[in-house]
């Protein structure tokens, strides 16, 4: 079993909680992975919004990423070929198609709870966190059509409610604002878009939907092709001050109430990308920051040489590896 405080650690790392700290680049200096979104320059996007049926009533959701990489440049979305592996798992809900092409659901979210996020005595961790969406028993973002192929479609509205990123839905034009998370990938800042988490702490804090059964999509720690998830790294002690170029990490989100910039290791054109993020919790070495040498990381195969070096652990001085968190957050676009 992992401590409150390595568990809170992983937690605490999907900060859509927070601002960010910089404005975005312009249009043309970025490259935009999900081609059927239009960006705009306070960190949202605009997506195309899909009506689907769960019983007797409409749900509202979005397309982010999809298996098959024909279907996903037909949808102008992310390809993800290791989505694919959650086929026939419980991470994945079976769904059907009427002859009007509109989704049939078995299970949805509940959008009426109350989100609660108490701090703790230091901020983090905090002492309470509950989410504000819950998904049905069997809900999942991930869905798999007749012919075998594996969506990222997640519930962003239905009669109970709307999903806490959703900045504006037009029915008129189909369309709906999200607002968008930055970190790096590769070096490079990306922006992502955050909407699950397989944790009810997790989903709070990054007030997104907790779905469970994101649990089940193979594995933790497997970052290869064989696996469902890519590894993202989140710092729990770097260095803080909103004007401070070094600043990163959880502490730094709750105290300057700006992103926490994790590292993700793949973006949508590598083979190995994958929305599901296995959150490596990284926590550097009392050493390191005595020296100064907890400095702002972009790229995580250099957090993970790092942690071969002793300059970087996980919480408490644990081994450098995966908490057995998912989040979904496909990345939108980067610099």
């Amino acid at each position: 079993m992992k401590t409150l405080a390595a568990r809170m650690a992983a937690c605490a790392l999907f900060a859509t909680l927070f601002a960010t700290a910089a404005a975005p680049a312009a249009a043309h200096e970025r490259t935009l992975f999900i081609t059927s979104a239009t960006e705009h320059a306070d960190d949202t996007a605009t997506f195309p919004l899909y009506r689907g049926r769960h019983g007797n009533t409409d749900v509202w959701y979005i397309v982010l990423d999809s298996s098959d990489g024909k279907d996903a440049e037909r949808r102008g979305v992310n390809h993800s070929q290791k989505l694919a592996n959650v086929r026939g798992t419980q991470a994945a809900q079976k769904v059907s198609v009427d002859a009007n092409g509109v989704v049939q659901f078995p299970a949805t979210v509940d959008f009426s709870f109350q989100r609660r996020v108490i701090p703790g005595p230091a901020g983090f961790p905090p002492s309470l966190a509950d989410p504000g969406a819950v998904g049905e028993i069997g809900y999942s973002p991930l869905i798999q059509l007749p012919n075998g192929v594996i969506l990222n479609a997640p519930h962003i509205a239905n009669f109970t409610g709307q999903a806490a990123k959703v900045r504006g839905m037009d029915l008129g034009t189909y369309t709906v604002r999200m607002e968008l998370t930055r970190g790096f990938q590769g070096g490079r800042g990306v922006l992502y878009l955050s909407t699950d988490a397989s944790d009810p702490a997790v989903a709070a804090l990054e007030n997104v939907t907790f779905a469970p059964q994101l649990k089940f999509a193979p594995r933790a720690g497997g970052d290869g092709t064989d696996s469902a998830r890519a590894s993202l790294a989140a710092f729990v002690n770097g260095q803080t001050g909103a004007a401070n170029p070094q600043r990163q990490g959880l502490n730094s989100a709750l105290l300057d109430g700006l992103s926490p910039l994790n590292v993700l290791f793949w973006n949508p054109k590598q083979g190995r990308y994958s929305p599901l993020w296995d959150v490596y919790p990284a926590q550097w070495s009392a050493n390191a920051v005595a020296t100064g040498r907890n400095l702002r990381q972009t790229d995580f195969g250099q957090v993970e040489n790092l942690a071969q070096d002793g300059r970087i652990t996980g919480p408490d001085g644990a081994r450098f590896a995966a908490a057995d968190f998912v989040v979904n957050c496909p990345i939108v676009s980067r610099d």
